[in-house]
């Protein structure tokens, strides 16, 4: 048997085991893929969802309404509650993809059709930006290419098992999925019992240091370190400290923001404390008093 033949007899093989624990979120633009993980339960990318309902549709053609059981934003993981049928819960490997191991993607966009594709683990450990900036850690780079619309689908084994939600597709069509791995499914398992994480939060859209110094200069400001204030929600905590859209937080508790991480690690040890932030607006440097609340609150 020949190498091509090999790989198509696993594609159609991985197809028929895995295809109807892959289902389809959304309708027209707003859609996804997402993956039944338990009875009741479909798992996909928080940044594929637009609200708290979503139309789900399975292999068979069936359709039903979805709701948020509990999301990560910010990890960029989320749990639907939906009547699953007779969809198959997808099995979970239990061993981590290595350099160069065969995989194997599968996408159903908005449930219009099943798309299977075949590549390679590039990398392993890749680090990314999550949806709101935070830092993801440990996801697998590989080469099986993917449409839009494939977020949220799995990355699996040769034996169907499987290794990672696909996410982001990198420049040159590579794409990133975060690591199915013991973490991820504690995660999973919590989101599903409706615990979604609650961080700390100022009430503020950020842009990081790098385009905040080449904003200012194009308006012909001074460069500086900071993360710059895109917009604020009103009657956050940002707001009611006076933090305008357009101000540059350049320090947070006396810590210096050169990357985003600095600012995110200073909020998440800061529950319940009241914090100074340093500011600048155009060329005047100021500093306000704000306490970060956790977000819903």
């Amino acid at each position: 048997m020949s190498l091509l033949q090999e790989i198509q007899d696993s594609v159609v093989a991985v197809s028929e085991r895995v295809g109807r624990s892959v289902v389809g979120l959304g309708r027209g633009r707003a859609f996804g893929t997402g993956i039944v993980v338990g009875e009741g339960r479909v798992l996909t990318n928080a940044h594929v969802l637009r609200r708290e309902e979503v139309s789900v549709g399975f292999a068979d053609g069936r359709r039903a309404t979805g709701r948020v059981a509990g999301v990560d934003v910010d990890g960029d993981l989320a749990v639907i509650a939906v009547d699953t049928g007779d969809a198959p819960a997808i099995e979970w490997s239990d061993s981590s993809a290595g350099l160069g191991a065969p995989v194997f993607a599968l996408a159903n966009p908005a449930g219009r059709g099943m798309r299977v594709t075949f590549g390679l683990v590039c990398a392993t450990e890749r680090t990314f930006r999550g949806p709101r900036g935070r830092r993801i850690t440990g996801s697998i780079e590989h080469s099986a290419p993917l449409p839009r619309g494939s977020s949220g689908g799995p990355l699996v084994d040769v034996s169907g098992r499987l290794l990672g939600i696909n996410t982001l597709r990198l420049e040159g069509g590579l794409i990133v999925a975060l690591a199915a791995d013991a973490e991820l499914r504690s995660r999973t398992e919590a989101l599903g019992r409706g615990e979604s994480p609650r961080r700390v939060s100022l009430g503020i859209s950020i842009a990081p240091p790098h385009a905040a110094r080449r904003m200012r200069r194009a308006v012909g400001l001074p460069e500086r370190d900071g993360a710059l204030v895109r917009g604020v929600i009103d009657g956050s905590p940002a707001a009611a400290a006076g933090i305008q859209r357009g101000d540059l937080i350049v320090s947070v508790g006396g810590t210096a923001i050169v990357r985003l991480d600095d600012l995110y690690r200073t909020l998440d040890s800061a529950a319940g404390e009241t914090l100074e932030l340093t500011l600048v607006r155009g060329a005047e440097e100021r500093t306000v008093s704000v306490r970060p609340v956790p977000e819903g609150e």
